[in-house]
């Protein structure tokens, strides 16, 4: 395992657990924010693949190219309800919200992959469900029902986009991100089109953290995130990727001072937790 792919794959699990926070320093609505992050991202990935004399398949892998285009669907649909979510319930509980997609991928992948459901994938489960119990029972109180709602419908759309991405097998690697940002991008232009004609305020001083989110926590950090892939062990990829959704959490508190009650705290642990018991925990024999 190279050093320097890990190394890249590091990068950019941090870089996106900043996204939360670049994001709440621009004072503008959580669609315009997607759509600017978006077409930033996107614009330099295509420069990236082009200068890296990348070249694109859609024609040989038409199957594939379907995939990846309703995975990019997916993907800025649930961006949107995301960056949403960022504004009416917090960083910290957005981020909890949106990293259970990936347990629904691991709960539903006996029906969809033929993965076999393990005792342990189980165990992972309910853990996960008591942490989101413990998490939102605590919340409820003091948010309002549409930013759980958004929190919630993040996670579906990202099972949407890891599920239906997981089905190309030909077109992987910078041409994969290249297709599905463009496409999320497409989808949030459309949707910003009808909402509001494409009349964007930017305010004084916003630029710079657009181009930040857009440049660095898009752009690079989708280039960093997937190039070294097919360089890591599976089991360094599982293990590492916890550690988005726990700098994002970590970083809520130190950088905007996000507090979580102590019930809140041993949610997210468990939310984390249980979905490194599932993934992680390989059994030789106990299967149900």
């Amino acid at each position: 395992m190279g050093k320097k792919a890990l190394l890249k794959y590091l990068s950019a699990l941090l870089l996106f657990g900043l996204n939360g926070i670049v994001a709440s320093q621009i004072a503008m609505g959580s669609y315009e924010i997607v759509f600017l992050r978006t077409m930033i991202g996107s614009i330099l990935l295509i420069i990236l693949f082009i200068l890296g004399k990348g070249r694109f398949h859609l024609r040989e892998h038409r199957r594939d190219s379907l995939f990846i285009i309703l995975s990019g669907i997916a993907m800025g649909a649930s961006w949107m309800f995301l960056y949403e979510a960022y504004q009416q319930i917090g960083v910290s509980l957005a981020s909890l919200l949106y990293y259970c997609g990936s347990v629904i991928v691991m709960v539903l992948s006996p029906l969809i992959f033929k993965e076999k459901l393990t005792i342990p994938k189980v165990a992972g489960f309910l853990i996960v469900l008591a942490g989101i119990i413990l998490v939102n029972g605590q919340a409820s109180d003091g948010l309002n029902g549409w930013g759980l709602f958004c929190g919630a419908m993040s996670a579906v759309m990202y099972f949407f986009m890891v599920t239906l991405n997981k089905q190309s097998r030909e077109i992987t690697g910078m041409e994969n991100a290249v297709i599905q940002l463009t496409v999320s991008f497409l989808v949030v232009a459309v949707f910003v089109g009808f909402k509001q004609a494409f009349v964007i305020h930017i305010p004084d001083g916003a630029w710079l953290w657009i181009l930040i989110l857009g440049i660095v926590n898009t752009g690079i950090g989708c280039y960093l995130y997937f190039s070294p892939l097919s360089q890591l062990p599976v089991q360094t990829v599982a293990i590492c990727g916890y550690l988005e959704p726990l700098s994002a959490v970590v970083f809520a508190a130190i950088l905007l001072n996000e507090r979580m009650t102590i019930i809140q705290l041993i949610g997210a642990a468990c939310i984390i937790g249980g979905a490194m018991v599932g993934e992680l925990i390989k059994p030789r024999h106990a299967n149900v």
